[in-house]
């Protein structure tokens, strides 16, 4: 009895712990801002796409897209810092400059360890079995 009470407590404490805040409630004044950058390869250095999100508390307000060639807000607020952003030329050549900067300085020092594994078969180094799932 003990133990199934117990795993009662529990339970009712991980529902209200993993519950979302209600709606009239105050936010905890925790916030986070946080910056993505990604590089998309097709064939190699052939093409190549930069892409940089800007996100606070979990939502992309403005991101810059080498393929646009500038920043494009995704919220009211993200317009506002685009265009401020996009208004400023300097800022913007430094923008369009991070694909060679960032991409192809990222591709030219990991392609000696990706490519030479192409034809490596990988299957054999990796442990099989019911911790397989546990691992990746």
């Amino acid at each position: 009895m003990g133990r199934l009470a117990a795993a009662g407590i529990i339970l009712v404490a991980l529902v209200v712990l993993g519950a979302p805040p209600a709606a009239d409630t105050e936010l905890s004044g925790v916030f986070q801002e946080m910056v993505k950058s990604e590089c998309h390869f097709v064939n190699g250095t052939d093409w190549m796409r930069f892409v940089k999100r800007f996100i606070y508390n979990r939502e992309q307000y403005t991101h810059f897209d080498s393929d646009v060639g500038m920043f494009v807000g995704d919220t009211p607020y993200g317009e506002k810092v685009a265009r401020y952003w996009n208004s400023d030329p300097e800022w913007m050549e430094y923008r369009r400059a991070a694909v060679d900067r960032h991409c192809r300085h990222n591709y030219e020092l990991s392609t000696w360890f990706l490519v030479g594994r192409r034809g490596e078969r990988g299957a054999e180094r990796i442990p099989s079995g019911p911790a397989l799932g546990m691992t990746l």
